[in-house]
């Protein structure tokens, strides 16, 4: 396990140096420039300003300052915010973003094991068909259209929730979260569905019935735990889409998340801000699927991690 962790550690060391180099030369080939909110500087002022930022420097010497303070844990300072730190934006930001992304990865990921193992026991009937078609309108409708009508029904037309505004207190967070749980609603369920009925077909499924276990135990005991297994793996990345903010939903709700700030700098060509995020999102990504390797020996301890013959 310790040479598997060792490993796995230069594997995300030299990843995330590959996508730091990558982002920083894709951000050169972008139009227009990365100070052009300071659109009111005359040339000699301009030019103070790209000296004090280092634009005026070579691609390489610039290449070079970037990665020793990335080293440093710098991300740089935002060019639209003025004197303000990326990691200082990135830390107010995460925040919001964290609390929609667990609020709905749970909900999202109990609701559709729930569903996904009453289709499974119940297969062919009016729950497995309800349960597949809402999987299916889950997988198919953008969860922006389902923040649409969330907001347009439940909180302009039925009063019951807060549009958006975050300052609102937790009730803001609901309506958002349920958007972006119908995506991990509807894979869970689909994905528990698929696996729960291949191994409630197999032997060992067939030997606990002989033995006397009844229901509750084979579908939770015995079945669930092999069915978690692909459902982790596509989960993971899921999880860290939604943790590190949805950018249209955020958008949407007026959520002053991570992902309405990478809109932002996107449109305000804020080079060291969509670096910062996308460096951000791209770690903790990174660090998510390494979990998911570890959780694969916790669900099934027959999976061994480090390789080898048993």
């Amino acid at each position: 396990m310790v040479k598997y962790v060792g490993k796995r550690l230069i594997y995300m060391f030299l990843t995330m140096f590959l996508i730091a180099t990558a982002t920083f030369f894709l951000m050169q080939t972008l139009p227009g420039s990365p100070i052009a909110s300071y659109n009111k500087l005359n040339e000699s002022q301009r030019a103070i300003v790209e000296k004090k930022y280092g634009i005026d420097k070579p691609k390489p010497v610039q290449y070079a300052i970037y990665m020793k303070n990335l080293a440093q844990g710098d991300l740089g300072t935002s060019f639209v915010f003025k004197g303000k730190s990326v990691n200082d934006l990135l830390a107010s930001r995460f925040k919001p973003s964290f609390i929609l992304g667990a609020q709905a990865m749970v909900f999202g990921t109990i609701i559709g094991i729930l569903l996904g193992i009453i289709a499974a026991l119940r297969q062919n009937t009016f729950w497995d068909y309800g349960s597949t078609f809402f999987a299916i309108l889950g997988i198919s409708i953008p969860s922006f259209v389902f923040a649409s009508l969330l907001q347009y029904w439940v909180a302009s037309e039925w009063h019951l929730l807060p549009v958006g505004l975050w300052n609102d207190g937790w009730k803001s967070s609901i309506l958002p979260s349920i958007a972006l749980a119908m995506g991990p609603l509807a894979l869970s369920a689909r994905f528990i569905r698929t696996e729960m009925i291949e191994v409630l077909s197999s032997d060992y499924i067939t030997l606990a019935k002989a033995k006397g276990a009844n229901g509750f135990e084979i579908a939770f005991k015995h079945a669930l735990r092999n069915a978690l297994i692909p459902l982790v793996t596509v989960l993971g990345p899921v999880a860290a889409g939604l943790v590190t903010g949805s950018l249209v939903v955020e958008q949407i709700f007026a959520i002053p998340g991570i992902g309405e700030q990478f809109v932002s700098s996107i449109m305000s060509n804020d080079h060291a801000t969509i670096m910062g995020t996308t460096l951000f999102f791209s770690a903790f990504l990174i660090v998510v699927i390494f979990i998911v390797d570890i959780l694969y020996g916790i669900i099934d301890p027959r999976i061994r991690l480090s390789g080898g013959k048993n």
